[in-house]
């Protein structure tokens, strides 16, 4: 589990790496339909392009989300903004430890289509990964 983990970390990081912004009109139906489908209040969606799947960011309800979603409207990943308080322990411990001083820019939850689910903490331009127990999985550079 933990390797899997850690391997879909590792292939999200090259895919958002490879993203290029496309516009409204470049995206499928079916890939609007899915995010409709799920948030139908998002507002302000912002696409990107990340290899054959589309990345949508927008907001609900003043919080921002993002999902990752394939040509056929399948949900990949979604990518949900929490606050700080909101990491699980022990991740909120590894960056007090081996960043101490540092300020965390923005925290999220991302949960994948088979419900697995990660933590994101952007430090010092820095993505730290944890699993869902706040166990460091991994460092990517932005």
């Amino acid at each position: 589990m933990k390797k899997s983990a850690i391997i879909l970390a590792a292939m999200l990081s090259v895919t958002f790496a490879n993203a290029q912004k496309v516009s409204d009109k470049e995206v499928p139906t079916t890939v609007k339909a899915a995010l409709q489908k799920s948030y139908p209040n998002a507002k302000e969606i912002k696409w990107e392009k990340e290899k054959a799947n589309y990345e949508a960011g927008f907001e609900v309800s003043e919080k921002e989300y993002s999902l990752l979603i394939d040509a056929s409207g399948k949900i990949l990943e979604t990518e949900m903004e929490i606050k700080m308080e909101e990491l699980p322990a022990n991740a909120k411990a590894f960056i007090s430890k081996n960043y101490a001083g540092q300020k965390i820019k923005e925290t999220a939850k991302i949960t994948d289509s088979k419900g697995v689910v990660t933590y994101e903490a952007e430090v010092k331009g820095k993505d730290l990964i944890f699993d869902k127990n706040g166990n460091f999985i991994k460092e990517v550079k932005e």
